[in-house]
């Protein structure tokens, strides 16, 4: 059995434990048996800064999500090719990427996901959005809902003031080299009729480290 099989197996049983004992809350395992008996859900799970290395646990973290993005520095199509096993990928070049990956790879990406709209970047400065504008967005572009970049391989989660006119504004932390004294992270957003309901971020070892 592979690396595949064990996480689905793995996120299943977690699931149905979280259900019998009633808890429904990001990042305990709830959302998978949600979204899989309701469909009222979209799970997207946000990784950054691989730069070639996917540990097992992240790969377990992500494995019942709908859409994957990685925010850069991944280190080699063979960490995409791995994610998109799981779910569609949506990812970005970061400082250490290059042409590798193909066409739809590059520096910025936009994608619309449950009716949620994001931007995201490796850098920053990238998603940082001011009444002249913004790197990662185009005269006339949607303000995106939830801003994404990585490269401090620091988690970040700002909302209300701190993320205007966006939402939110989300690095998940590393998934394999982590800063500051921090644990290798990835995060999750639970997004429903067409808004964001929530996100978490939280080490490899299942530790909340940020959620709102």
């Amino acid at each position: 059995m592979g690396k595949r099989e064990h996480a689905i197996i793995a996120c299943a049983f977690y699931a149905l434990g979280q259900l019998a004992l009633g808890e429904y809350e990001v990042g305990n395992g709830s959302p998978v048996v949600h979204k899989r008996y309701t469909g009222f859900m979209t799970i997207v799970g946000v990784i950054s800064d691989t730069h070639g290395r996917l540990d097992e646990r992240a790969y377990m973290a992500l494995a019942d999500c709908d859409h994957i993005i990685h925010a850069g520095d991944i280190g080699g199509p063979d960490i995409l090719r791995e994610l998109r096993t799981l779910a569609p990928v949506t990812a970005v070049l970061g400082n250490n990427d290059f042409v590798e990956y193909g066409a739809d790879v590059k520096r910025f990406a936009h994608p619309t996901i449950g009716g949620v709209k994001f931007l995201v970047a490796h850098y920053p400065y990238d998603v940082d959005i001011s009444k002249s504008g913004s790197r990662g967005l185009a005269a006339g572009d949607p303000i995106p809902d939830v801003c994404i970049h990585g490269h401090t391989h620091m988690p970040r989660l700002d909302y209300g003031k701190k993320a205007r006119p966006a939402q939110f504004i989300l690095n998940p932390g590393s998934a394999s080299w982590p800063r500051g004294g921090n644990p290798a992270s990835v995060a999750r957003i639970v997004i429903t009729q067409g808004s964001v309901e929530s996100i978490c971020i939280a080490s490899l070892d299942g530790e909340v480290l940020m959620r709102v």
